[in-house]
């Protein structure tokens, strides 16, 4: 008797200790998050946030864009928005995001370390990288693009051969639907290919397909729910199947891809007459034979090489598809551009980089188009350096900061039309006019460095194709706006007709 009322007790007492115990456990935990998150006196308002995950579920991921735009309403222009660990803050206005890359630039300058970035690059190449390596990769990027033809007349007619070799391939089409996504992307990609690989590639040829195939699932995946869940959880999501595992699998045949293209490189390497950036950045590896005090080195190669193929290629490949699909839903634009091209240039010649002064209306659209495309609603990310006050908001060391692309270039106080597509937005008098409210290639030390590059493509590739094309909806096909949120905002998949110009 006495045994088994012992032994009763004894399970009352080891189910109470293992209840005790889970209760300390799930305290603890609630009191590490609480500690870990607590924000300083005058952090920026925001939606509360729940323990572990913040603010994760209260946005919808197919287009977190425009979920954020309902806080920014509520809580102002600087706006806390935590994703589990992870504390951001989201810029908004104008007077803001020049107050924060020019007069705190220097404080903003580095890139946070997420998870999955850390684990597909580490901190190298051009892009993620911080300190001195991007300093140093920046600084050797600008050198060599330069040596390479960026501004030069050189680089102008490499651009204008392969917007004819893109018209060539579009008037194969006879004017019937067809699906301008990776012959764009090709024509593209052909440019900074060149300078990075110092060789150009066929439309028709499979590898470079398949790699620019893998380019775009990288692109589409990279914001995926389970990408998300990855950087906040990385020590539970990494065992788990879903999109992240299919996206590192993809960066991993990407820099495997990159590596054979360096390995043949080193084959017939001639440090006296480098032929690319490849060529130029082994050069430089001699430079530096004490890898422990220089970036230049293998994986940093790899990395810079591809963010150069990815920046060149993504952006301005998904404005100009954009471009196409606005010209098919606003033939009198079209007309409009089309009349300038004929004044301006006729059809004997390839459009030039001096015409743009000339042909305001088309320049116009161009910037309209990158307006309403919005490719990149809320820039790349960056991160607090050292605690900085903004509009007397604290921003505490290791924030991330997100600049709402989005609220500025579809603010009613800056655009007659902000939800309307309007070249007239950029017109005054009839003539270009610069707007100080339109941030595309974002701005300060870290803005795109090869905006002066995507500039010069997307006005011959848009002239090129409008002088010899009109953009027209597929018979049986509606066209819509409907986008594909990724890394990048781009037209969900459509066909479209290039009618050729009599």
């Amino acid at each position: 008797m006495l045994a088994a009322a012992g032994s009763l007790v004894a399970t009352i007492w080891a189910a109470l200790h293992l209840r005790t115990l889970l209760l300390a456990a799930v305290t603890f935990l609630f009191l590490a998050d609480y500690l870990k998150s607590r924000r300083p006196k005058n952090y920026p308002p925001g939606p509360p946030r729940l323990p572990f995950v913040g603010c994760f579920f209260q946005l919808d991921f197919k287009e977190p864009h425009l979920a954020v735009q309902r806080f920014v309403k509520k809580y102002g222009n600087v706006i806390s928005l935590d994703f589990g660990v992870m504390s951001s803050v989201l810029i908004s206005s104008l007077p803001l995001i020049k107050e924060a890359f020019t007069n705190l630039d220097e404080n903003l300058i580095n890139r946070p370390i997420l998870p999955l970035q850390k684990h597909i690059f580490n901190g190298n190449g051009l892009i993620f990288s911080s300190g001195r390596i991007w300093k140093e990769q920046r600084r050797f990027a600008l050198m060599t693009l330069r040596n390479f033809g960026l501004g030069k007349k050189s680089l102008e007619q490499r651009i204008q051969e392969e917007a004819h070799h893109l018209v060539e391939v579009m008037g194969e089409e006879g004017g019937q639907p067809f699906d301008p996504h990776f012959s764009i992307n090709n024509a593209v990609s052909n440019i900074i290919c060149s300078i990075t690989f110092g060789e150009r590639f066929e439309y028709d040829d499979s590898q470079f397909q398949k790699l620019l195939k893998l380019l775009d699932d990288a692109m589409y995946l990279g914001s995926s729910v389970m990408v998300n869940l990855y950087n906040i959880f990385p020590w539970i999501i990494k065992y788990l199947p879903g999109q992240h595992q299919t996206l590192l699998a993809t960066w991993k045949d990407l820099k495997s891809y990159i590596s054979d293209i360096i390995g043949n490189h080193r084959k017939d390497w001639n440090p006296d007459e480098p032929r690319d950036f490849i060529d130029a950045f082994l050069n430089e590896m001699t430079k530096h034979p004490d890898k422990t005090t220089t970036s230049f080195n293998e994986e940093t190669l790899i990395c810079s090489t591809l963010d150069l193929f990815l920046a060149g290629t993504e952006t301005t490949s998904t404005t100009l598809r954009w471009a196409m699909l606005y010209m098919a839903l606003y033939p009198e634009v079209q007309e409009k551009v089309q009349a300038e091209i004929d004044r301006v240039i006729g059809q004997g010649r390839l459009p030039c980089l001096v015409d743009r002064d000339t042909m305001p209306y088309t320049n116009a659209v161009v910037h309209e188009v990158q307006r309403m495309g919005n490719i990149v609603p809320l820039n790349v990310p960056r991160e607090v350096a050292v605690d900085t006050t903004l509009a007397r908001f604290r921003l505490p060391k290791g924030s991330m900061v997100l600049t709402n692309f989005t609220a500025l270039h579809m603010d009613p106080k800056e655009w007659a039309t902000p939800d309307v597509f309007n070249p007239e937005h950029f017109l005054e008098n009839g003539q270009f006019k610069k707007r100080e409210s339109f941030l595309p290639f974002s701005m300060g030390k870290r803005a795109c460095l090869g905006e002066q590059l995507a500039r010069s493509e997307l006005f011959i590739f848009f002239t090129a194709l409008v002088q010899k094309f009109t953009f027209k909806p597929p018979a049986n096909e509606k066209l819509t706006l409907k986008f594909r949120f990724g890394i990048t905002i781009s037209p969900v998949s459509h066909h479209i007709c290039a009618v050729p110009r009599l």
